[in-house]
């Protein structure tokens, strides 16, 4: 019987070409942000989902018995995202995990990033302590997690090594920072996919971590010699003393065509040495790795057969929406209850004289703007079946500062075993001019939110 398979991220680039290699292997369930018609392949079924949303993920997630999680918000889905995307990602893990623990769900893949031997966790790079990050909160609602650990997959389509392509391609002479000289251990595509197969429904694997790569060790300076060659181009490729990290994040989002939010976390995390440790070996099953000279061979072939996609719709959601998410540090180990209740009495008393609240037994909450009046700013309706002591819930049902009363949500919630709160508003439609939201209300939300935690600190220390 074929194992159910459901793949957060299965249009991006490791999703797309596992649908292509085993979709007749397993019943895959492909998870997208957009609806999906005119689907290639009728034995892949395709579901929306708002991964920001845990009843959405939780309904994404039912009849599945095995999930690949391939999630990396590099990228903003609203008009106005507040919000680092570490944090956003540490959001997104802890809903899968609870949409996945609620389903009995088997076991999570995630396909997460080598980390630097011998370097303190708080020294890492910000992306690749963030993928550290969810790697562990994807673990923490009691799922079977298995995380393998790469470097840069080698294969067709893949941003990583699209940047080292367009380099060589676009430039005659490479002039290489100091970071270019950092070891690693690439993996091809072909590798990486045997290795995720391998992983499936194999309890030898659960709650385990594996470092994959080949065992042929490059610097990136040496890729960009050895995928020179492979294309048959002559190039200058030198190394220089000094070259700041903020230069070459620009120098390789320009020359390398990728967005520089998607550059600069990456090119952060390259000055780590980044080979594979033989306490993380990946060991179960005996791969014939390919040479980096073969992967990019196979990268660059344009006769090889290509994953087919279909197509989505899009331009129905709603324009102007805004998404902020902001962590908070976790005062004494407190609930998510009691930080909800913190900020509703902080709030008012921060903005004495300037702002009244008034919370009915009914859960509503409203914020008025000096007096209480027929019409609050904002108001907030706490949705008590979906509320807990890790999540507190309330839907934006009202005040003349929303145009849309039925569409977003404000949330605190409890992650990482009680390490972390976070804050979010998801989906929130202003009514002021957007331009006129965006440099004011937009503006003292976040300076509001940094004081609250500034507040949630100082409640810390003085305990």
């Amino acid at each position: 019987m074929k194992k159910t398979i459901a793949i957060a991220g299965a249009g991006g680039y490791v999703g797309r070409w596992f649908i292509h290699q085993f979709k007749d292997k397993y019943n895959i369930v492909a998870l997208s942000r957009r609806e999906a018609y005119d689907n290639p392949h009728p034995e892949v079924t395709w579901r929306k989902v708002e991964l920001f949303s845990i009843t959405s993920t939780t309904e994404a997630l039912e009849g599945v018995d095995y999930a690949i999680y391939l999630i990396h918000s590099m990228s903003a889905s609203t008009r106005l995202n507040q919000g680092s995307f570490e944090d956003t990602d540490l959001l997104l893990a802890d809903n899968f995990a609870r949409a996945a623990a609620a389903n009995g769900i088997k076991q999570i893949l995630y396909m997460g990033g080598i980390l630097p031997k011998e370097v303190e966790e708080s020294k890492i790079s910000i992306h690749l302590r963030s993928r550290l990050e969810v790697e562990n909160t994807l673990g923490s609602k009691g799922v079977a997690v298995t995380a393998l650990r790469a470097g840069i997959i080698v294969g067709p389509g893949g941003s990583s090594f699209d940047m080292i392509y367009n380099l060589v391609r676009k430039l005659p002479a490479l002039m290489c920072p100091k970071w270019t000289l950092s070891s690693t251990q690439a993996i091809s595509l072909r590798d990486a996919l045997t290795i995720m197969d391998s992983c499936i429904g194999n309890e030898e694997v659960y709650n385990r971590a594996f470092e994959i790569g080949s065992p042929e060790i490059l610097s990136y300076k040496g890729m960009l010699e050895k995928t020179a060659k492979v294309m048959g181009k002559k190039r200058w490729i030198f190394s220089v003393p000094v070259f700041s990290v903020g230069l070459s994040k620009l120098w390789v989002s320009f020359f390398g065509e990728t967005p520089y939010t998607l550059v600069s976390p990456l090119v952060q995390s390259l000055k780590h040495t980044l080979t594979v440790g033989e306490d993380l070996k990946f060991d179960q099953v005996k791969i014939d790795y390919q040479s980096y000279e073969e992967a990019v061979q196979y990268a660059l072939d344009p006769e090889a057969d290509k994953p087919k996609m279909p197509k989505f719709q899009g331009g129905n959601e709603v324009r102007n929406t805004v998404r902020s998410i902001q962590r908070l540090p976790n005062t004494r180990h407190k609930s998510a209850i009691w930080v909800a209740n913190r900020y509703k009495l902080w709030l008012p008393n921060f903005f004495r004289f300037l702002i009244n609240a008034e919370e009915t037994n009914k859960g509503e909450v409203s914020f008025y703007f000096f007096i209480k009046s027929n019409k609050p700013m904002l108001q907030l309706t706490w949705i008590q079946d979906r509320s807990d002591i890790q999540r507190q819930l309330f839907y934006i049902s009202g005040g003349w500062l929303v145009k849309r009363f039925d569409y977003g949500w404000l949330e605190f919630r409890d992650v990482m075993d009680g390490k972390h709160i976070i804050s979010a508003i998801h989906e929130f439609v202003p009514r002021l001019p957007w331009y006129v939201y965006v440099n004011t209300q937009a503006r003292i939300h976040l300076w509001v939110m940094n004081r609250f935690k500034k507040y949630l600190q100082k409640f810390k220390e003085e305990d």
